[in-house]
């Protein structure tokens, strides 16, 4: 028997609700338990006036009624509901048709399917939320978020600009994702009802001072867009694709507004974008006759308003702008009437498809033909390295142990002749052991990050759960970084582990968070909401001392307890001279060839990456993603391999930290392949929001170097102890 309850604020919004699973029982009982519940659950929540909804009538008239309860089998449950509402509140039951209560029916299913005695959700379940229908007439509330400009950088809260504001301005809950982002979710005073349609509904009219003109201004220059949301989706903007096709795209926002000038003037003016079309698309249920929201959009329209009075437009007078209208002007002591009119569409887009239309590309032919492309090309180097490798090294070996059971080798040559040098540990091991960690950390951060998003949980209607999830992953991945670390450090015979442990704990997120503070300080000197607030910041640093911090001791502490790594070949006392080395076998040179293949198996996917960060784009193609960070692994894998196979071969045996750098440096070019993005695409004009580019680009390709360069070392950790390990030596 499940029973199930809901509390919903007064415009029908979701506040929370429960399943349960109360054993064997009727349908009676399982009500009046179910209100019993509700009741201690909206108590307990504070409240004191509700609403109680019921669709049994035989359970509310039980409760208000005044039968005598000796004779009744639930006596002892109504008499419990009935103290209940005695209490300091007031409670009022009703009777409900069943179709209104579906959602309740749902959790009661779920009680019933499952053994939890109580299950509270805070957030409704899939099952539930996907059936959260509005009925003709339901309030319909508009939230703002951002003002957001690709020009920029810099979001700015909505009521930064003298904006119509609500009685109380009420702050939505944002996660650690959103925070970081610099979103700002607030309400408004743009209400409407589902399936009424209003014309020039007048939302408040505003006079101008200096600096409210001077804010809408430079808001205006720099290209801002406002962005609003409705039943969680972003309100969009229709606009035409690069190739001419018919298809519907979107891009986020609308402007605050546009620079233009009268007839017969050249004198440009600023003009806003006071009026709001919107049009909000719904799918019906036919069964039900309620409906679900599918989409909403906006339409640039303007009203004429030709008395120079702040008056109430008429619907008459509503018009496509044209060059006999006047539209509002932006200037010191001008009169701005705000006002709105919403249109609601039928559409046949179902619910669970209503994000589809949100993640369209505009360059889709171009983005797949490009990553086959360049995946094609990636594997088909990728074979043609292995094959090579293969061969050479089975050969290598062959005759090195046929020399060496016929006694012919008068001296050694090659990859064995350094055998007993190549495990010597390198120059600044510590800070190698310390880089390995953290790569380690990274790559299990990112492999996670993206087997979530494959599996649909990092959708963009999750607004901030990319970012949430990859901090929150990375403070817990820090075990993995003080394992690896600590095996390491002992192999190189290391005795100082905690201050090893410190050092990977602290260096690379210290660094981070160094470039962080000084960006976020830019960014809050320019007041923008962009800057993380100090509590977020301070919940940043308690996670990192809190939790990562210990975790990358644990790890270290048991790392360090493991046997140490044995050497397939002992080590000379003395090291061995390395010999002149040919130019194109200098460090530096093979170092820069090697990032070249990694980067190349990336840049093309970069290209779509960068855009959705710094062209306010959805990004949500992470199959192609991942496929593309396995194809960068080999490529590192392999590329790492192949020269540091040339380098033995050449009687260098410094190959420790030569194999991080080779990997690594494909963030070199993918830092130079930044700054000409940030020429050719981005029209970045200030010197903060180019700073900021530049600063958030620096911790990108940093982060890349450290995971690219990892996956290089222990690449080539493994081809050196394979192949030594293969080889007789005396």
């Amino acid at each position: 028997m499940g029973t199930r309850g809901l509390l919903r604020d007064s415009k029908g919004d979701w506040l929370c609700g429960f399943s349960s699973n109360e054993g064997q029982g009727n349908s009676l009982l399982a009500e009046l338990l179910a209100i019993k519940n509700d009741l201690e659950l909206a108590w307990s929540s504070g409240y004191k006036e509700i609403v109680c909804e019921s669709d049994a009538l035989e359970v509310v008239n039980v409760i208000l009624g005044n039968s005598d309860l000796n004779v009744h089998p639930h006596a002892r449950v109504i008499l419990q509901i009935r103290s209940i509402m005695d209490r300091d509140w007031v409670v009022t039951i009703l009777h409900v048709d069943r179709t209104s209560n579906s959602d309740a029916d749902i959790l009661a299913k779920i009680g019933s399917h499952n053994n939890w005695a109580w299950r509270l959700w805070s957030i409704p379940p899939v099952a539930v939320r996907a059936t959260l229908k509005k009925e003709a007439g339901d309030a319909l509330s508009v939230k703002v978020n951002k003002l957001s400009s690709t020009k920029t950088q810099l979001p700015y809260d909505f009521y930064y600009l003298k904006y119509c504001k609500p009685t109380k301005i009420l702050n939505s809950a944002e996660n650690l994702g959103e925070v970081l982002r610099g979103d700002r979710i607030e309400n408004s005073i743009y209400t409407f009802y589902m399936r009424k349609e209003q014309s020039c509904t007048v939302a408040c009219h505003a006079t101008l001072d200096a600096e409210a003109a001077k804010n809408f201004k430079e808001k205006i220059d720099d290209e801002y867009r406002v962005n609003m949301i409705l039943d969680n989706l972003p309100v969009a903007v229709l606009r035409q694709r690069r190739d001419g096709s018919q298809s519907t795209t979107y891009e986020h926002g609308f402007r605050v507004g546009f620079k233009g000038n009268y007839q017969g003037s050249k004198e440009e003016k600023y003009f806003i974008n006071n009026h709001l079309s919107f049009r909000v698309m719904y799918h019906k249920d036919p069964e039900t006759g309620s409906a679900r929201i599918v989409g909403i959009n906006h339409e640039y329209k303007e009203w004429n308003d030709k008395n120079p009075q702040v008056t109430t437009c008429n619907k008459d007078t509503k018009n496509l702008m044209q060059g006999s209208t006047v539209p509002q002007e932006v200037d010191t002591g001008k009169d701005v009437v705000f006002t709105y009119d919403v249109s609601f569409k039928e559409s046949e887009i179902k619910w669970a498809s209503r994000w589809d239309t949100y993640l369209l590309m505009n360059d889709d032919q171009i983005h797949w033909f490009s990553i086959i492309n360049s995946l094609m090309i990636v594997l088909f180097l990728s074979g043609m390295v292995a094959m090579i490798m293969m061969r050479t090294l089975y050969r290598d070996i062959a005759n090195y142990n046929q020399l060496e059971t016929q006694d012919e080798a008068q001296e050694e040559t090659g990859w064995k002749l350094v055998h007993g040098d190549v495990f010597r540990p390198p120059v600044n091991s510590n800070l190698l052991c310390v880089y390995v960690g953290t790569g380690v950390q990274i790559f299990a951060m990112t492999l996670v990050t993206m087997i979530f998003a494959l599996l649909g949980f990092l959708s963009p209607s999750n607004r901030g759960g990319l970012m949430t999830a990859m901090v929150l992953l990375w403070v817990f991945m820090g075990l993995f970084a003080g394992y690896s670390s600590a095996r390491l450090y002992k192999m190189f015979k290391g005795t100082e582990w905690k201050r090893n442990t410190l050092k990977t704990a602290f260096m690379f997120p210290g660094i981070l968070f160094a470039i962080f503070f000084v960006l976020n300080a830019l960014i809050w000197g320019e007041q923008s909401s962009g800057a993380v607030p100090f509590g977020t910041m301070f919940a940043l640093v308690c996670l990192w001392f809190g939790i990562s911090v210990p975790l990358v001791f644990v790890g270290s502490y048991l790392g360090f307890k493991k046997p140490a790594i044995e050497d397939p070949v002992k080590t000379n006392k003395i090291p061995r001279q390395v010999p002149e080395q040919a130019w194109y076998m200098k460090p530096v040179f093979s170092i820069l060839i090697g990032g070249i293949l990694p980067f190349g198996a990336v840049f093309i996917e970069l290209f779509f990456i960068l855009t959705s960060i710094w062209l306010n784009q959805f990004y949500y193609i992470f199959g192609f993603l991942f496929i593309v960070f396995i194809i960068l692994l080999i490529t590192c894998a392999e590329i790492t391999v192949v020269l540091c196979y040339f380098q033995l071969c050449s009687e260098d045996y410094n190959w420790w930290w030569r194999s991080y750098l080779t990997a690594g440096s494909s963030a070199l070019y993918l830092f130079l392949y930044s700054i000409f993005y940030f020429f050719t695409k981005l029209e970045i004009t200030k010197l903060v929001s180019g700073i900021l580019y530049f600063g958030y680009m620096i911790i990108v390709s940093y982060a890349f170097f450290v995971l690219t360069g990892t996956i290089g070392f222990y690449a080539c950790f493994w081809f050196v102890r394979k192949i030594y390990s293969s080889v007789k030596i005396d």
